[in-house]
């Protein structure tokens, strides 16, 4: 699980949305939580056994590469 805060909800919810978009440009979703500015995902593919697969660290590669 990886956990990221920002500034403000408005920053947490525009994070939260590109996400969405990468997860549905991959059709592989994400587990997560926000609480006003924090925002925590957790990756893992339910199909497979709640296990990490190649589309966990994709989509673990593509959200690190608008965070980082």
């Amino acid at each position: 699980m990886r956990e990221w805060t920002f500034p403000h909800f408005r920053a947490a919810f525009a994070f939260m949305t590109q996400v969405a978009l990468l997860a549905e440009r991959l059709d592989h979703h994400p587990d997560w939580s926000n609480s006003w500015n924090r925002v925590a995902i957790r990756l893992c593919t339910h199909d497979a056994g709640r296990v990490v697969t190649s589309l966990d660290v994709e989509l673990a590669r593509r959200i690190s590469a608008i965070t980082d």
